[in-house]
């Protein structure tokens, strides 16, 4: 699973003077163009794998089975590895910030979507935490009374945040992971959610009751997921009137971007909210994709798609790949002992993340990442902390990076985490 390029063979020139100047064989516009490609085929990627779990999605509706369920849900599994690589292009790009919560928010109370188990734990004070929407065709939320039926991407859309509170996510990938899976009651012990697909019967087969809301809420979510996907698809695409052209017109600001992206999504993100604060709670309410014991491939294909922009190559689904004038390129234009400490710090990261996919998914004794987190588990700490000491050492390389790049104010996101 190594993400890094099977040659390292980058182009090398040091022109007078900075080399993202304008007349340097590589230079920040052509570095720019190489992001924006990158981004473009990444999330229409994650467009084609949302669109495959919408059919697996409707197949299963048609037909609720064992086997249609399970063919959802790795549906659902292999729509992650795109989408994952593309938080990268979060921080610092506005139309993915603005529009990334309603497709990957997390965590979540459950509750309000559907049915869980008695005295699940959920966050204290969130007045919609045992909602129900599938249960309930209206909701009384203080004075005001939701209307609920029927269950639409519009009106799903309205319910992000409901009562104010930030867990209460309604629409995008984890409510999604939620309805296939249900909810993982094993703790820290061996095994995922296991929801029956007799929750998508209809008549005397339903389970559980509420089957046909149940159904209208999948179909609706993963409806919205792809029309989300299609709008941040075109905001990527090469025309006169999109954000890759808006970049385009400013490539020094777009380096600042890109490094800023790398370096929050690795400190702030991936090492804090995503490994950090789950290893020191022991919590597995916040592990990121808790329901389906995904995680460890999420947090890898995060890291994966870091190195994408650092590299300026991207591995599509299809097996062909984008690739242009990198980052690299410039950096080892510069200064060459300094790109080759960022190549070593993420083939660090690589090792570390790996190691924790090879004992995910280990075919004799697999250790999951909410099996990782346990109090007791002191190889599963070991293996999270090695992880995010190599995050934070490759974070200090960006940041070393940004100022040889003569970057003022440079600061990824620390997500308030202190490491």
């Amino acid at each position: 699973m190594k993400f890094f390029p099977s040659s390292l063979v980058l182009a090398a020139f040091c022109a007078a003077g900075s080399a993202m100047a304008a007349n340097a064989p590589i230079n920040a516009t052509e570095v720019t163009r190489t992001y924006t490609r990158i981004a473009h085929a990444t999330f229409e990627d994650a467009l084609e794998q949302a669109k495959t779990l919408q059919k697996e999605v409707q197949q299963l509706l048609a037909q609720p089975s064992a086997n249609s369920l399970k063919k959802a849900r790795n549906a659902w599994v292999a729509a992650r590895v795109p989408y994952t690589q593309s938080e990268v292009f979060r921080f610092g790009n506005p139309p993915v910030d603005e529009w990334e919560g309603q497709v990957n928010a997390w965590p979540l109370d459950e509750g309000m979507i559907d049915y869980v188990a008695k005295g699940y734990n959920h966050e204290m004070g969130n007045i919609a935490a045992t909602a129900n929407i599938v249960a309930n065709k209206e909701l009384k939320i203080g004075t005001t009374t939701l209307q609920l039926d029927p269950i639409t991407p519009a009106l799903l859309a309205t319910l992000n945040e409901l009562g104010g509170s930030e867990v209460n996510v309604a629409t995008g990938y984890h409510a999604i992971e939620f309805l296939l899976w249900g909810q993982d009651l094993n703790g820290t012990k061996p095994g995922a959610g296991d929801r029956p697909h007799t929750d998508f019967a209809t008549g005397k087969a339903c389970t559980n009751g509420n089957c046909e809301r149940r159904r209208e809420y999948l179909q609706a979510a993963t409806a919205l997921l792809v029309e989300d996907l299609e709008t941040m698809t075109k905001t990527w695409a090469n025309n006169k009137d999109s954000y890759s052209q808006e970049l385009l017109g400013k490539p020094e600001e777009s380096i600042k971007i890109m490094l800023f992206g790398m370096g929050s999504l690795a400190l702030g993100e991936l090492a804090g909210e995503r490994m950090k604060v789950a290893l020191e709670a022991n919590s597995t309410e916040d592990e990121q994709d808790c329901f389906s014991d995904n995680t460890h491939n999420a947090i890898y294909y995060n890291a994966k798609g870091i190195a994408n922009v650092y590299f300026g190559e991207y591995a599509r689904v299809n097996g062909s790949s984008v690739k242009g004038a990198s980052l690299a390129d410039l950096v080892k234009a510069k200064n060459p002992a300094l790109h080759q400490r960022m190549v070593a710090a993420l083939e660090k990261t690589d090792t570390a993340l790996q190691a924790i996919v090879k004992a995910a998914e280990d075919p004799a004794k697999p250790m999951k990442f909410d099996q990782m987190i346990a109090e007791s588990n002191s190889a599963g700490a070991t293996l999270i902390k090695n992880g995010i000491n190599a995050l934070v050492a490759q974070t200090s390389v960006i940041e070393e990076i940004a100022k040889a790049f003569g970057i003022s104010h440079f600061a990824p996101d620390t997500a308030d985490h202190s490491f």
